[in-house]
């Protein structure tokens, strides 16, 4: 449902997105994302200076605000507003409860694709998980969905947390996605390797031994390549 504050938002954003447009940048975005979405055509620096501008001086928000902004910037056809929805959820996921995992789930699942996928994942996703250790069975059923895009999602909402990391889900995401043959899940385990790598490179090293045969040589790259750069594994 609508609130107060998200259409003030929405109609703040509106505005400055549409002064700022530029049509023949938006055909370079939108091709560089495989024509997946329109684009307004504004740059990263600018859309973020934009956002900034557009929630100056407004109440902060509650679960319920967070929830209707992010879903009306969903229902725009351009990427600009995900994007902004996204940038808005990370700054303010700490006031949200385990419940709003269902509208993270259900954004991942709508115009799904790796940029916003990502960005959810890691910023909104993981920080919800961390607070609420409750959502790790969610996890679980995501590891395991239809949907690769949630799938994805769990394999990498560790990717912040460094030294907090639970490597034994990590492992166990990766192994139970490791046959998939969808491009988009053994990129992400390859990633989410490498990111604990720099954290702890010996278990990721130990990890890749043991199930070299299960984990795609996609997956295995990548997985090392930040180790193998700083010349701690053998090439």
């Amino acid at each position: 449902m609508p609130t107060s504050l998200a259409s003030t938002l929405l109609r703040r954003l509106s505005s400055a997105f549409e002064s700022s447009r530029d049509d023949e940048r938006a055909g370079a975005m939108a091709g560089y994302m495989r024509d997946q979405f329109p684009f307004l055509g504004i740059p990263t620096p600018a859309r973020v200076a934009i956002q900034r501008e557009v929630v100056a001086g407004v109440p902060a928000p509650d679960e319920r605000d967070l929830a209707a902004f992010a879903l009306a910037c969903w229902k725009r056809p351009e990427r600009e507003y995900q994007y902004a929805a996204c940038g808005y959820l990370r700054r303010h996921v700490g006031r949200c409860s385990s419940a709003f995992i269902d509208t993270a789930e259900r954004l991942i699942t709508t115009k799904s694709w790796w940029d916003t996928v990502d960005e959810l994942a890691q910023s909104v996703v993981g920080p919800l998980v961390a607070a609420h250790p409750e959502l790790r069975t969610t996890m679980d059923r995501w590891i395991d969905a239809d949907d690769f895009w949630l799938a994805r999602a769990a394999i990498l909402h560790q990717n912040h947390h460094k030294a907090r990391t639970d490597p034994d889900l990590l492992f166990e995401h990766c192994l139970r996605r490791a046959a998939d043959r969808e491009f988009f899940i053994r990129k992400a385990i390859g990633w989410a390797l490498r990111e604990y790598s720099k954290t702890d490179a010996e278990a990721v090293v130990r990890f890749v031994d043991e199930h070299h045969d299960e984990l795609s040589g996609l997956s295995r790259t990548e997985a090392l390549k930040w180790l193998h750069r700083r010349g701690r594994v053998p090439t």
